[in-house]
């Protein structure tokens, strides 16, 4: 069965059953569902070894992770795979770690497979895989993974804004001795989110009880849970850099020791991974605006892919404060969201008006 076939019992051109098959948007919705309905009925598969070598494209972009226990990435690999799909693009998901013999093979399978471009998705990624993918000559987009570097585009969150509005949210609450289990020293991510947390406590005149570095990494904020609660000062809130981490860090205070949440200590995390909507967890967090950001890290992937010549950018998309159970909540804070909504304007627990 070919295009021509297909063609011919949809009454379309050869060309318009080819732009449907690439996706493109220039072919009208009802005829592009009729098309691909003719197609069903006939058994037609289009032909992607074909179609590569006309266009001197692959048409696969390699999506390179270090893990996925953090539920964030496991959700924005799959809007950012489903994403790729819609532009006519297939997804290969690449692995590595950080040794030189991981990235120099990580490097070589993304040569020796042809990718059109690459979406770097992973924090725990090193600056030396970063900077080997750039200079490979492929087209290369950080998502959710910052980096000091003005040749490289990514997209991430506001983390500073984030950061701290979550430690504002904890003061207005009342809190006094807050915590901040933080990141990765060598993730731009983590780091401004730790700026942040740093920036709302000297706006207030306070001292963090505890900053401390985990890596972003569940188990370590584990342990630095049962370090910091064995102590006679115990912090009355915690501000953690990711909600992986705040899973383990309430499994802590409320499994091992008892403690009441948000009663006895406040926890806030950051992303909102689906977790944290469980009825176990009740996490409040900071929200990543995941669908704006993977839109953003398409629009500059596939603008590189197709020489469009744009500069390296850096895309800062401002995310939501999600108040559930897990944090004490401000008096007036449900005040503030009505007024908010109704003048279309975010509550600011600090009482100022944007």
């Amino acid at each position: 069965m070919t295009a021509s076939d297909v063609a011919k019992a949809a009454g379309v051109s050869q060309p318009t059953v080819s732009r449907v098959f690439s996706r493109s948007t220039s072919v009208d919705p009802e005829k592009a569902e009729r098309v691909r309905k003719v197609a069903r009925e006939l058994g037609y598969i289009p032909n992607l070894v074909a179609r590569s070598l006309n266009s001197g494209n692959s048409f696969r972009i390699g999506i390179v992770l270090a893990y996925l226990k953090n539920g964030f990435f496991s959700e924005a690999l799959h809007r950012l795979s489903k994403a790729l799909n819609a532009k006519g693009y297939s997804v290969t998901v690449y692995f590595a770690g950080n040794s030189a013999d991981e990235v120099n093979a990580i490097v070589d399978d993304l040569l020796a497979d042809r990718v059109d471009g690459i979406v770097l998705a992973s924090i725990s990624l090193s600056n030396t895989l970063v900077s080997r993918v750039r200079n490979s000559g492929i087209p290369c987009v950080l998502f959710n993974r910052g980096q000091s570097d003005p040749k490289t585009s990514m997209v991430t969150a506001s983390n500073f804004d984030g950061g701290k509005r979550a430690t504002e949210f904890l003061i207005a609450a009342g809190h006094k001795r807050i915590a901040h289990l933080a990141g990765w020293r060598e993730a731009l991510n983590g780091v401004e989110r730790m700026q942040g947390f740093l920036a709302a406590m000297q706006a207030a005149g306070m001292e963090p009880a505890a900053c401390t570095d985990c890596h972003f990494r569940r188990t370590v904020a584990m342990q630095e849970t049962r370090r910091l609660f064995a102590q006679p000062q115990v912090p009355d809130a915690v501000f953690v850099a990711n909600d992986h981490m705040a899973f383990g860090v309430l499994e802590v205070l409320r499994e091992e020791l008892g403690l009441r949440v948000p009663q006895d200590v406040s926890v806030i995390g950051y992303d909102d991974a689906p977790m944290a909507a469980w009825k176990t967890f009740d996490l409040t967090t900071v929200r990543q605006p995941l669908n704006r950001m993977i839109e953003a890290t398409v629009a500059l992937l596939l603008g590189e892919i197709q020489g469009e010549n744009r500069k390296p950018e850096k895309v800062e998309i401002p995310g939501q404060l999600v108040v559930r159970g897990s944090a004490r909540i401000p008096v007036g804070w449900h005040d503030a969201e009505k007024e908010a909504v109704a003048g279309c304007q975010r509550p600011d627990p600090t009482g100022a008006r944007k």
